[in-house]
C-alpha cells in the first residue's frame, strides 16, 4: 500500500479542491491509502469525509503558500502519517518541510497558466525559481501544456514534469420534466441557451459576455452567468444599463447540473489564470460544446472547429459571432455535441486523470 498525503491550503473549494474531489472518487483505494492536510475549518474537511478521506486541519496555512511557522507543523504530521508520497498544491511550506523531513517522495502540482514578467523569466529570478521547483519536486505534474510552459519558463527541469489534463466526474442527466423544471425557475422558454459557469473576476472574461449578449438581443438567445465574485454587481449593472434581458445572474450554485443539462452551449471568455477549466469539461461530459477564448489551455480542450470554437481574447465581437453560427446550425452545433462527448471519454473524464496521477506517484517514488 502507497501512503499518499496531499496538502492544500484554500479554506474555499476551488479549482484544485474540486480536483481533488474527483481524483479521490476514482482513486485506487486498494494501492493508495490517503490523507489530506487543510487549513482549520476548510470547507473542503466534510466533503472529503463524505468519500471517507482521512483529513487533518493545521493553523496558520490557509490560504498561504510559503509560512515559515508552518514548516515544523509540517514535519511533524510528516513524522506522525509517515507518508511514501507528499502531493502539495500550491504549499511551498509543505515541500519544504518534506524535503527537510527527508523520508518521501514529493509531487507538486501547478494548476494555473498565467503570463510570466520578464522578471520571473530572466536573470537571476528564472535561476532562483527554477532551483526551488527542482530542488523541492521529484515530479511536478502541469495540468496542461500552458501550465508546463509556465513551469519551464520560470526554470523547471522539464525531465521532471508530467503533464496531464483535469478530469472530472459526468455530470448527471435530467429527465425531461427537470429539463423543462430547471428552464422554468429561470425564466426560460424554447430559446437557446448560452451558459458561462464561473466565479465573477475580471481574468474571467465575463464583459465579453455581455458584449456578445448586447450583439445577440435580437436573437431568442439566452446567456446564463452562473457564479459569484467580487464582480457580480458591476456586471449587473452594466447589464441593467444596456438592457440586456437576455442575461441571467444566478449567483453561486451549489449543483450546476441543472444549468448544464440545458445549456446548448458553453462560453469561457478567460485571459487570464485558465488551464483546465472544469466547467468545460462537465459540459462536455454531457456532450455540450463549447466557445471559448485561446487563453491558456482553453485550445488543448476544445479543438476549433470539431468540438466547438476557439476565440480571440478580449473579443465579444468573436464570441456573438460563433454563438450566432451554431445557433443558425443545428447540425453543426449537433455533431460538435457528439465530438465533445467523445473527448471526454477519451481524455477528460476522472478516471483517466486519478489513473495519471497514480502513475505520477510511482514515477516520484522512484526517482527518489
Amino acid at each position: 500500500m502507497i501512503n499518499v498525503l496531499n496538502v492544500i491550503t484554500d479554506t474555499n473549494i476551488g479549482g484544485a479542491g474540486n480536483v481533488l474531489l474527483n481524483f479521490m472518487k476514482s482513486t485506487n483505494r486498494g494501492e493508495f491509502e490517503h490523507t489530506v492536510i487543510v487549513p482549520e475549518g476548510a470547507m473542503l474537511t466534510p466533503r472529503l469525509h463524505e468519500l471517507d478521506i482521512r483529513t487533518v486541519e493545521m493553523k496558520g496555512i490557509a490560504e498561504q503558500s510559503l509560512s515559515i511557522g508552518s514548516i515544523k507543523a509540517f514535519q511533524n504530521e510528516y513524522k506522525l502519517i509517515s507518508p511514501d508520497v507528499v502531493h502539495t498544491h500550491a504549499s511551498l511550506s509543505a515541500r519544504i518541510a518534506a524535503r527537510r523531513w527527508g523520508s518521501c517522495a514529493v509531487v507538486h502540482t501547478r494548476h494555473s497558466a498565467y503570463p510570466q514578467g520578464r522578471l520571473k523569466t530572466s536573470f537571476p529570478a528564472k535561476q532562483a525559481l527554477g532551483f526551488l521547483n527542482n530542488r523541492l519536486s521529484d515530479v511536478m505534474i502541469a495540468i496542461s501544456p500552458a501550465a508546463r510552459d509556465n513551469l519551464i519558463d520560470t526554470g523547471a527541469d522539464p525531465r521532471k514534469i508530467i503533464t496531464m489534463f483535469n478530469g472530472v466526474e459526468p455530470v448527471r442527466r435530467l429527465d425531461d420534466a427537470e429539463k423543462a423544471a430547471a428552464r422554468e425557475s429561470l425564466g426560460i422558454g424554447s430559446e437557446f441557451v448560452c451558459a458561462s459557469i464561473a466565479r465573477l473576476v475580471p481574468e474571467k472574461g465575463h464583459r465579453y459576455i455581455l458584449d456578445a449578449a448586447e450583439m445577440l438581443l435580437n436573437l431568442p438567445v439566452r446567456f446564463i452567468i452562473a457564479g459569484a465574485g467580487p464582480m457580480e454587481s458591476s456586471l449587473r449593472a452594466q447589464a441593467d444599463e444596456r438592457g440586456l434581458v437576455n442575461c441571467i445572474f444566478t449567483g453561486f450554485v451549489h449543483d450546476v447540473a441543472p444549468i448544464e443539462n440545458i445549456a446548448d452551449l458553453q462560453l469561457n471568455a478567460s485571459y487570464g489564470t485558465e488551464t483546465s477549466s472544469l466547467s468545460l469539461l462537465e459540459g462536455m461530459s454531457l456532450g455540450v460544446p463549447s466557445v471559448a477564448s485561446d487563453y491558456g489551455g482553453n485550445p488543448y480542450i476544445v479543438t476549433d472547429g470539431e468540438n466547438g470554437f476557439i476565440v480571440p481574447q478580449h473579443d465579444g465581437a468573436a464570441i456573438a459571432n460563433a454563438v450566432r453560427k451554431l445557433y443558425e446550425n443545428p447540425e453543426m452545433l449537433a455533431q460538435m455535441g457528439i465530438k465533445a462527448l467523445s473527448a471526454y471519454n477519451e481524455r477528460f473524464n476522472s478516471s483517466v486523470m486519478a489513473a495519471n496521477i497514480e502513475k505520477a506517484y510511482r514515477e516520484a517514488i522512484s526517482r527518489k
